[in-house]
């Protein structure tokens, strides 16, 4: 999870996106907007205007959403009268996993149903990549994840198999010379498993 500061190109606000909307409304409370999509009414993001009042360590461009800048923002909240909580999961929402097992998918000849160690975790994800195979490293994008592309990891249903999470390919996470052939990104055999991927 990400927050954006750019003094010179927009001036003194913290931007915090948490999902992306076509169409949005706002809220005003003191030095802090609220941004709701119009239509589903889910929260959208915030923008903290007087950013450098609030917050001690700002930097140009894009910054990791830490347990500290998030204390300060919800003192920011505070002393403007916003009682949203923020309690959100600050955990990497990419993370590197290892494709333990592999089997046909009973509904679709070109879906594979992968069991995927996370480190912490084993997740079934449905997917579709042709080179995808047993005993990779691969980058897996967790239910909470916002891709490069602005779509949101959620859990869902492929051809009725639950699937919680992406197995990513280097075009989806918008890597630079990204292959233009389909197929997921094999990462090489000593990264370590549930460790963040950094791009």
């Amino acid at each position: 999870m990400f927050v954006y500061y750019n003094q010179k190109g927009i001036g003194d606000v913290l931007l915090f996106p948490i999902k992306n909307s076509e169409k949005v409304t706002f809220e005003s409370f003191g030095d802090v907007v609220k941004i709701i999509d119009e239509t589903t009414n889910e929260l959208v993001g915030y923008n903290i205007f007087r950013a450098s009042n609030y917050f001690t360590d700002l930097s140009d461009g894009k910054m990791k959403l830490t347990e500290e800048l998030l204390a300060e923002m919800k003192e920011a909240f505070k002393q403007n009268s916003l009682t949203d909580s923020l309690d959100l999961d600050l955990s990497p929402k990419f993370v590197i996993g290892y494709v333990s097992e592999i089997k046909p998918h009973e509904n679709a000849d070109k879906l594979r149903v992968c069991q995927v160690d996370v480190g912490n975790d084993q997740l079934q994800i449905v997917c579709g990549a042709p080179n995808v195979d047993q005993g990779q490293k691969v980058v897996v994008a967790k239910v909470g994840a916002i891709m490069p592309s602005g779509l949101e990891i959620k859990p869902t249903k492929l051809r009725g198999v639950d699937s919680h999470g992406m197995i990513c390919s280097q075009k989806e996470l918008g890597l630079p010379n990204a292959p233009q052939e389909k197929g997921i990104y094999v990462l090489p055999a000593d990264q370590e498993v549930g460790n963040e991927f950094q791009f």
